[in-house]
């Protein structure tokens, strides 16, 4: 399977679309891009190893691990609604909102998102992340 995001930089946020084999999955969200620092900033654009991860004592569900990532460990993508609960990972959900009337985008149905996104992906897999 082809996976690939496609983000939009915002100044205080980055926003994106999880494209899978062509088809857009759902939204994504991610911190925005401050030179890849750790726990700040989202990760650079790139390819990246993706691997299933099964729930444990700190995340109690399933969610994915990305690897390689220069210069930075443990980047995630799990669940999460707004850019306050990302340090450096990826949440996805089932469509941009403003939930929190912050003036910032958030996704929504991150729960619901990312248990259809484990079941439908391999347990390892190549995701790309490039600008929109």
């Amino acid at each position: 399977m082809k996976a690939e995001i496609l983000r939009i930089y915002q100044p205080k946020q980055t926003i994106g679309e999880l494209i899978i084999d062509g088809v857009e999955f759902c939204k994504t969200l991610e911190l925005k891009w401050l030179d890849n620092t750790r726990s700040k900033s989202c990760i650079p654009e790139g390819t990246y190893k993706v691997v299933k991860r099964l729930a444990h004592a700190k995340r109690k569900y399933d969610h994915f691990h990305v690897l390689n990532v220069p210069n930075r460990s443990y980047i995630l993508i799990h669940t999460g609604n707004y850019s306050r609960q990302i340090l450096g990972c990826i949440l996805v959900g089932d469509k941009h909102i403003d939930l929190d009337k912050d003036g910032l985008m958030d996704v929504a149905n991150s729960t619901v998102t990312l248990k259809k996104l484990y079941e439908l992906m391999p347990s390892e897999f190549e995701l790309t992340i490039r600008k929109k």
